[in-house]
């Protein structure tokens, strides 16, 4: 009898600790387990050194991309601009969805100051339906987007800044310098439970004329489809 009630003991300290740790687990911060269920690491892999786009201290060039209104856009459209939030993102990706509204909200506080989010989506075809420019258009009037959304048909602009995730920031001064490469906080599951808001961080301090520190994330989120 004194048997069972030890290894009954013992059961019940275990179904507490598997609990506990369990629960520990499902609270921790940061993106979901398994990148959404798209069977690969959502986390870049790949160092600074080893993007092959644009590394921080580099001169962006210019470029001339479709918005979902039609028209040609440039950085240059932008007047009085003092740094531009260039940030390569998609339709369909579980990550760059959860960042939509966050990044609306990052154009709302900064394009009055001068630091506007550019869009531009490096999956988009024709041969996928998802990721057509008619369903960039949709997307964009779905949620209201404040900001352009750039369609890069080729890939050009994407293998120049060596975007590898979507979404993935690049922030640019007002030289087209860039100053900050990664990720736009630390908690792609949760808005609510953002401990650094590591754009934010890097705005305020180009704001403040000093560098962004950090000035390198990996960033969260599907790989971009390169053809």
């Amino acid at each position: 009898m004194r048997k069972m009630k030890l290894i009954q003991l013992a059961l019940i300290l275990f179904s507490g600790l598997f609990t506990a740790v369990n629960a520990q687990a499902q609270g921790r911060p940061g993106p979901p387990r398994g990148g959404g269920g798209g069977g690969h690491n959502p986390e870049q892999t790949e160092t600074l050194q080893d993007m092959k786009g644009y590394k921080i201290g580099d001169t962006a060039t210019d470029f001339r991309l479709k918005n979902v209104d039609g028209s040609l856009f440039s950085l240059s459209d932008i007047k009085n601009a003092k740094g531009y939030i260039v940030v390569f993102t998609c339709n369909e990706c579980p990550f760059a969805k959860m960042y939509e509204d966050r990044l609306m909200a990052l154009h709302e506080k900064y394009a009055p100051q001068g630091y506007s989010v550019i869009a531009i989506n490096p999956n988009v075809s024709e041969s996928n339906d998802r990721e057509s420019y008619a369903a960039m258009k949709k997307r964009a009037e779905e949620k209201k987007f404040p900001f352009v959304y750039l369609a890069d048909e080729g890939q050009k602009i994407v293998s120049q800044y060596g975007a590898l995730r979507t979404p993935h920031v690049f922030l640019l001064d007002q030289s087209l310098r860039v100053q900050y490469i990664g990720t736009i906080d630390d908690n792609s599951r949760s808005a609510e439970s953002v401990m650094v808001k590591y754009v934010e961080n890097a705005i305020e301090a180009l704001k403040k004329g000093e560098a962004p520190s950090p000035n390198f994330t990996k960033a969260i989120g599907c790989p971009v489809k390169l053809s």
